[in-house]
């Protein structure tokens, strides 16, 4: 059982600081990426609070090349299949999804290429079905377990109403909503309470989250086939059309990278995309810019304060 556990531990490993990057980091960049800091990569267990424990902050290279090499071990290390464990395609799409964010096209297309590949996922007939099952869908990836006994979840939480178990934190704003084609079956996934719409991807308080899902794996390799201009897998059209005319709209007979992009910010809104697709494709965010000092997080002052070798990030 060793490769399988560890595995599914380096996997893990991976995505966590891959998550950590791009929250205390600056989106990667190659001209920047090896002066940039993210933050500290930790291989070891820490057994004993003393000097060993303050580290410093690695660069945005540095990590991105940690958690590229923690998914291809992974992935060879990894089974087919893993009931309902991390399996070498979950590596896979994760690689994707990493690659994608470094702008590395290829190989983000390849990783894709493989989940999709491998035969063993689908997009439902109904985009609602995607979201809030009990059950792992033959549309996920990878999944995440919600039970009674892990108690509420964020998304449910921040994005539901009351009486779906959440706090109707997160309202719609009417010129998101107007870019659904009324025609588009992604527009019955909200719901209007009073003058206030919300989403209601997570309005199963105990419902399965979707981490991973098909449908970006098909936006990925069409994206990357259209920026590279090859037909790895798919010609980009046809991708495009897998998650498009599944959502009840007329099929493309073709298609251009702007409208690739549109259809990933529609397919997946409010899955966690959409401030880390605006810095890879170099956009705005209100009136700051993706690179702006703001957009990654500061590091957390107690943090700091017990690890004294931490730089804090510019403009906190």
């Amino acid at each position: 059982d060793r490769d399988r556990v560890e595995g599914e531990a380096l996997a893990l490993r991976a995505w966590c600081l891959f998550e950590l990057t791009r929250m205390f980091g600056h989106q990667y960049e190659a001209a920047s990426a090896s002066t940039d800091l993210a933050v500290p990569i930790v291989l070891e267990p820490t057994l004993a609070i003393g000097e060993n424990s303050e580290m410093v902050r690695n660069t945005v290279e540095e990590c991105y090349n940690q958690v590229i090499a923690d998914l291809e071990a992974a992935q060879e290390k990894l089974p087919e299949k893993n009931d309902e464990f991390i399996n070498t395609y979950v590596a896979s799409a994760l690689l994707a999804r990493v690659y994608l964010q470094k702008e590395d096209y290829e190989n983000a297309r390849d990783a894709a290429d493989r989940v999709i590949g491998s035969n063993d996922f689908e997009l439902l007939a109904d985009v609602a079905e995607a979201f809030g099952q009990d059950e792992a869908t033959d549309e996920d990836v990878f999944s995440v377990e919600i039970s009674t006994l892990d108690g509420t979840n964020d998304l449910n939480e921040y994005y539901a109403l009351n009486d779906f178990g959440g706090r109707s934190d997160v309202e719609i704003l009417d010129a998101f909503f107007a870019l659904y084609d009324p025609a588009d079956a992604r527009s019955l996934l909200f719901v209007v309470d009073g003058d206030i719409r919300y989403t209601s991807k997570f309005n199963n308080e105990f419902g399965n989250i979707s981490a991973i899902r098909i449908a970006e794996m098909y936006l990925i390799r069409a994206e990357c086939n259209q920026r590279l201009g090859t037909a790895v897998g798919a010609d980009p059209v046809d991708d495009y059309n897998m998650v498009h005319t599944r959502a009840g709209l007329p099929e493309a007979v073709s298609v251009a990278l702007d409208d690739i992009l549109l259809e990933r910010r529609l397919e997946l809104a409010f899955e966690g995309f959409r401030v880390h697709d605006i810095k890879r494709t170099k956009g705005m965010i209100g009136t700051m810019n993706y690179d702006d000092p703001k957009m990654i997080y500061p590091i957390p002052q107690i943090e700091i304060e017990k690890n004294p070798l931490l730089v804090q990030n510019e403009g906190y």
